[in-house]
């Protein structure tokens, strides 16, 4: 996976990069890749399609979730290119493919603008109090497109269980991870974001401060 430099992206980043509103604090992440692998790429990328296999191998329930899924090559291809975007994104953890389909999600534009609209309100009105014009979710929407072609993209989310959430291990009191996958381009935009307490001492744990908003990812297959 390469990264890739885009101006309009840029912006928005270095924005969210740390919005202190007080009490909290706002942590985002906004980076665009490259399907294209590098070497240390290609060998965790056949790592992860045997491990899938393996998996597969060893599983004799071929109607169920997430085994239907990972049958197809085209699935398979598409799950480890959003692993190995979550390898450059949090490049100390060790992320199975099996266990991670787990909690991928494929969402609309519709889900992430409500989950947007809603978490990063703060956000935005410090957008607007900064630059003016348009809204943030408006340029970002613009920022994206120009990227990946939203009408073109599938749209994922990652939620995985507090105990594999490294943004909650790091104290979020709640976190949002959000991939933008183009196949024909071969690209995808990751954009994770998170609230901090800068009320929380150091030590305390995340499990006190885990956010459960499973209404809605309720009954949402990859």
């Amino acid at each position: 996976m390469k990264f890739l430099e885009y101006t309009p992206l840029d912006r928005i980043s270095d924005f969210l990069r740390e919005i202190d509103l007080g009490e909290r604090t706002i942590e985002s992440s906004l980076e665009a890749y490259s399907c294209k692998h590098t070497g240390t790429d290609k060998r965790l990328s056949l790592s992860l399609e045997n491990e899938i296999l393996d998996y597969l191998g060893k599983s004799s329930d071929t109607d169920s979730s997430p085994v239907e899924f990972l049958l197809s090559r085209s699935s398979r291809k598409t799950l480890i290119y959003l692993v190995l975007t979550l390898y450059h994104m949090y490049p100390d953890y060790d992320l199975s493919a099996v266990k991670a389909h787990q909690f991928f999600t494929e969402e609309s534009w519709d889900t992430f603008k409500q989950i947007f609209e809603t978490y990063m309100l703060e956000a935005s009105k410090e957008w607007l109090e900064t630059y003016g014009g348009s809204s943030l979710l408006e340029t970002l929407y613009k920022a994206l497109d120009e990227v990946v072609n939203l009408s073109e993209c599938e749209i994922y989310s990652y939620n995985p269980d507090s105990g594999a959430d490294p943004l909650l291990e790091k104290g979020a009191i709640w976190s949002f991870s959000f991939f933008f996958y183009n196949r024909k381009l071969k690209r995808v935009v990751s954009f994770s974001f998170c609230c901090l307490s800068n009320l929380v001492g150091d030590g305390f744990l995340a499990d006190n401060l885990c956010y459960e908003d499973g209404e809605i990812f309720d009954n949402m297959d990859m």
